[in-house]
């Protein structure tokens, strides 16, 4: 089957936005876990976090080290931080941002989420890529987000045959990151979304994807349908921070400011 590849247009974003019920509570909306942050990273835990949590998501657990406790309860009091292993149950998982090469870390959460809808970015692919035999525990469905080098190391390459190919093999979406921002999808289409700036290449940027994205899959969006809503709420929140800041002097705390806009702008 030929791979069908075509921008996605804001008029089927936004049909895929759902609207949230007036009765809902917080289990409406679904329970995030997102395993991330070491010491001297706790900032890549807490642009995740806000992210998830502005996303519209109901509840949010965060697994860090207890280095990161105080700072993480102080800046994200809506957050649950656990320290230890979690045993609750979620509807979505996010692995990856700050926690570095960690084998067992990403094997335990991998495991854990054999039955949850997974996001893997950062160090989570980095960790695959360094120890190929995690591959395996990559559960179909799950969303892979890399930016090009990231893509090279787990991939091989960063081009279109080599993303396919994992695609392909592990029945995963992938959203390889830049301008236009690709999401490779299991069925063999691959999706061109055309939003964001320059300004967005800072430290962080990647994080907010990442809790954007779980927040959304903790709603109960589909995998094909949270990678590219998270994708253009992302990049949709970074042009307004380009507008506002200018692309020189954002920082990824800022896309996180300009999440309610981008979700403004779709509601319409």
């Amino acid at each position: 089957m030929k791979t069908q590849i075509r921008d996605i247009q804001t008029d089927e974003l936004r049909k895929m936005l759902r609207p949230r019920p007036q009765d809902g509570h917080k289990g409406t909306f679904g329970h995030a876990l997102l395993v991330v942050g070491s010491q001297g990273m706790a900032g890549a835990a807490i642009l995740s976090a806000e992210a998830c949590l502005r996303s519209g998501v109901g509840k949010l657990s965060i697994v860090t080290p207890e280095v990161n406790r105080p700072l993480l309860q102080i800046t994200v009091p809506e957050a649950i931080v656990v320290t230890g292993n979690s045993e609750a149950a979620y509807t979505s998982m996010g692995i990856g941002p700050g926690i570095g090469i960690d084998e067992d870390l990403v094997m335990r959460y991998l495991r854990a989420a054999s039955q949850t809808p997974c996001v893997i970015d950062a160090d989570g692919l980095n960790t695959l890529a360094t120890h190929p035999t995690l591959h395996g525990l990559i559960q179909p469905d799950s969303i892979l987000t890399p930016h090009p080098k990231e893509a090279e190391r787990l991939f091989g390459g960063s081009d279109a045959s080599h993303v396919k190919a994992f695609v392909e093999k592990h029945k995963v979406y992938v959203v390889l990151k830049g301008h236009p921002t690709h999401v490779y999808t299991p069925t063999d289409e691959v999706y061109l979304l055309k939003v964001g700036n320059s300004g967005m290449a800072t430290a962080g940027s990647g994080d907010v994807l990442t809790g954007t994205v779980t927040g959304l899959l903790a709603q109960g969006y589909t995998p094909r349908d949270a990678a590219m809503l998270g994708v253009w709420l992302h990049g949709t929140a970074g042009d307004y921070a380009a507008d506002e800041m200018s692309e020189n002097c954002m920082l990824a705390r800022d896309i996180i400011r300009h999440l309610p806009d981008a979700f403004k702008q779709l509601a319409m």
